[in-house]
């Protein structure tokens, strides 16, 4: 799912192969996005909010018009997208794919810029906030930083030990943050390529990590049933916060720093004082497994996506 910048518009992608907007004030699905072959597996809107991207397993990008509902482009890979990201600035549109690339490509044309090789099929990518950065996660157990503009490999972040399944970049772009299923979250240094900190203590595979909007705290969630709040510092768990009765899948925290969501496999969603870790509200109401959640920009609504086919708009 992915709130448009205004909030205005909820984007959620299926393996229906569809896209739906829907109206964040009414519920009401105001464009149903049709023409992928195959499942949706990431969305993401421009800064700007005039444009979505749609990842596919029938092998393309799809550019949108996010206000009509209109293809634009259809960006082609060789084989199944699982992630796309915007730059900061909007210009660029990065596509994570099996046929082992990540592509650069521009935004608005739709030509590609970049091809970037690697040596195994890539899960995510995620921009720096000053959009000079592009992570990659391969499945050979690594990170990988790359210069936007050249595409040349800038770092290879090497020392987990199983799959990385989440980046985060903190909000100055100075730390990355990657969960693995090496049951460990590693917080790394942008410019250097160094390990800072590696956070020991969950007891099965991270799939989910999150940085606070003052980039003081990280939280993970994890297939222990557990997410924790780690000090970005010094690497200290600060909180475990237990309640779900089944995996962890999925945090967020609201953009003002107030509350941190958790999905979990339990089929619900729980809220959390991110200072004091105290669980405030269970969302109950989803039928199967809830796998994502994110915050509206003005953090007075929360999203979930849920393996029952919903995606629950909650006021908080």
């Amino acid at each position: 799912m992915a709130f448009s910048p205004d909030g205005k518009l909820l984007a959620s992608a299926s393996r229906d192969k569809t896209v739906q907007l829907w109206d964040t004030q009414s519920g009401i699905v105001l464009q149903t996005l049709q023409g992928h072959l195959s499942g949706v597996f990431a969305i993401a809107f421009s800064p700007d909010g005039k444009l979505l991207a749609s990842a596919s397993s029938d092998k393309t990008v799809k550019l949108w018009d996010a206000r009509w509902g209109a293809v634009l482009q259809t960006l082609i890979h060789s084989d199944i997208v699982w992630g796309v990201a915007f730059s900061p600035n909007g210009k660029l549109l990065a596509s994570a794919s099996n046929d082992k690339t990540v592509r650069l490509w521009d935004a608005q044309s739709g030509v590609v810029l970049q091809t970037i090789i690697h040596s195994n099929i890539v899960w995510d990518v995620a921009f720096s906030p000053d959009g000079k950065l592009l992570a990659s996660a391969p499945i050979d157990n690594t990170v990988m930083l790359w210069d936007t503009q050249s595409g040349i490999v800038l770092q290879t972040l090497k020392g987990h030990f199983g799959l990385i399944y989440a980046l985060a970049f903190s909000p100055d772009g100075k730390l990355l943050a990657s969960a693995s299923g090496d049951n460990t979250v590693r917080l790394w240094d942008t410019q250097s390529g160094i390990v800072l900190q590696t956070l020991k203590g969950h007891s099965y595979i991270v799939l989910s990590v999150a940085f606070s909007p003052d980039g003081k705290l990280l939280a993970s969630a994890s297939l222990d049933k557990t997410v924790k709040l780690w000090d970005t510092g010094s690497g200290a768990a600060l909180q475990t916060l237990e309640g779900h009765s089944d995996s962890a899948t999925a945090v967020a925290f609201s953009p003002d720093g107030k509350l941190l969501a958790s999905a979990s496999s339990d089929k619900t969603v729980k809220l959390w004082d991110a200072q004091w870790g105290a669980v405030l509200q269970t969302l109950t109401g989803h039928l199967d497994d809830v796998t994502a959640v994110t915050f509206s920009p003005d953090s007075k609504q929360l999203a979930s996506a849920s393996s029952d086919k919903t995606v629950n708009l909650w006021y908080i």
